[in-house]
């Protein structure tokens, strides 16, 4: 089986980007009952027809997200808000409360639902429950390891299965986390989170005062208001965490100048899983990112589609599309929960996150006559950087030579975004094949 290769879309750009780099399919939220609903570009319902009509115009499919779990106030407006969306004809729904799926099969029977992610299905008797509750798709889980999954396939095989494969992962149960909504009041199953996890933490030593406060025995000094001069990267002697009914069992927690993450999740990677999960045979790997740029969701598109177009020939893993996935910024890479022991090869054990990113989006392609093509400058970039021109026929890595500003007169610099420059390249390519071109420049070379 060849899986679908299914790709975040938080904006219409996005969406094309991820179609023009593999993509089969796109995700998107339903505005007001989808998580992540910020900057979210569909909730403009104009814009969600034309995604939905881009999409199935080019015979690809557009599943939108409508996976919150509602309280009593957005069940009363559900269905009216959904009517509109159904008309548009979204190639499934993916949902996870059971309320308004139930709603939904009683006023739109024919309506093809997926079961989010966020319905934790963990086994294969959840899997066979959602099936004959007319579910087709599931969603398994992303606290699953490969042999769980390959188990749950083979008995249930009539049901579809989807596994995240790239993106940010959760610290709690498959995104069921309470943090953000009670630090900031913004709940994360009704699509507010802040991301309360990622943030840095610092540590203060405190005491309890004679009203039973616990206060700090230092106060902080208050926070500076002006930029200091850079400082040398200082790490701090490691703090040991006890659990109370642990005595004796430590945890490290390291705090650098920057602070301390020890909610912070690295970002998951399973590119080198996409053989033996198409051999499975599931039937859709899934990209996160609703919220990244579409510079990520191209490089992603790319790569994953790669992944997925070798494994349908027979071809071994190729480590490369890894080091492609390096480029991109991340919190420093782990393949999760699919498998318990991951060779060296996979890990990092020099230091305790990834570099940032190997590449830097630079611009964007705008035109191209006469073997020259015009960047739309986003990140600056100057003559003698190992520039790589991304394609969805493929990538051309290059040293820049000479450079020119729009009117063609020779620089050294394309000073950043605002800008549009003008490259020479050693060959000509059709106009058509520069359509959703990209330019990184390496920034670790």
């Amino acid at each position: 089986m060849i899986p679908e290769l299914l790709s975040p879309a938080g904006s219409l750009r996005n969406m094309r980007y991820a179609f023009a780099y593999g993509a089969d399919a796109v995700y998107a939220g339903q505005p007001r009952y989808s998580l992540r609903v910020r900057n979210n570009e569909f909730k403009d319902l104009d814009t969600l027809r034309t995604g939905m009509e881009e999409a199935h115009g080019q015979g690809k499919k557009f599943y939108l997200a409508s996976n919150i779990s509602p309280h009593n106030d957005k069940i009363r407006s559900y269905l009216r808000d959904l009517e509109p969306v159904i008309e548009m004809g979204p190639d499934a729904l993916i949902m996870a409360d059971p309320g308004l799926m139930m709603l939904v099969r009683e006023k739109w029977p024919e309506q093809v639902i997926h079961l989010s992610v966020q319905a934790n299905a963990v086994n294969w008797a959840a899997v066979k429950f959602w099936h004959q509750n007319g579910i087709q798709r599931v969603i398994l889980s992303r606290e699953l390891a490969l042999d769980e999954i390959e188990e749950i396939r083979q008995r249930v095989p009539e049901m579809e299965i989807e596994v995240f494969v790239h993106g940010a992962l959760c610290i709690a149960y498959s995104g069921r986390c309470l943090l953000s909504g009670y630090m900031n009041h913004r709940d994360p199953n009704q699509g507010a989170c802040t991301n309360a996890c990622r943030w840095k933490y610092q540590a203060h030593e405190a005491k309890e005062d004679e009203t039973g406060d616990i206060v700090a025995v230092n106060k902080p000094a208050p926070v500076q208001t002006y930029v200091p001069e850079p400082q040398p990267a200082i790490v701090t002697e490691p703090v040991l965490l006890q659990q109370a009914q642990r005595p004796g069992e430590f945890m490290p927690a390291y705090e650098d100048e920057h602070g301390t993450y020890i909610m912070n999740s690295k970002d998951l990677r399973a590119v080198q899983h996409v053989e033996r999960l198409a051999a499975m045979g599931v039937h859709s790997l899934k990209i996160e990112g609703r919220t990244k740029s579409h510079y990520y969701v191209a490089r992603t598109a790319q790569v994953y589609r790669r992944a997925i177009d070798d494994a349908a020939h027979g071809k071994p893993f190729d480590m490369q599309l890894m080091d492609e996935l390096d480029t991109l910024a991340n919190r420093g890479y782990t393949e999760g929960f699919y498998r318990r022991h991951p060779p060296k090869e996979y890990q990092n054990y020099e230091m305790g996150l990834n570099n940032a990113q190997q590449q830097q989006f630079v611009g964007e392609v705008v035109d191209a006559r006469d073997s020259v093509i015009t960047i739309d400058v986003k990140n600056r970039f100057v003559t003698g950087d190992t520039l790589e021109l991304m394609l969805p026929g493929g990538n051309t890595r290059f040293q820049l030579k000479t450079l020119s500003d729009k009117h063609g007169k020779a620089i050294d610099a394309a000073p950043g975004s605002g800008h549009r420059v003008q490259i020479p390249l050693d060959q000509p390519l059709p106009e058509a094949a520069l359509k959703y071109g990209l330019l990184v420049k390496d920034i670790n070379a």
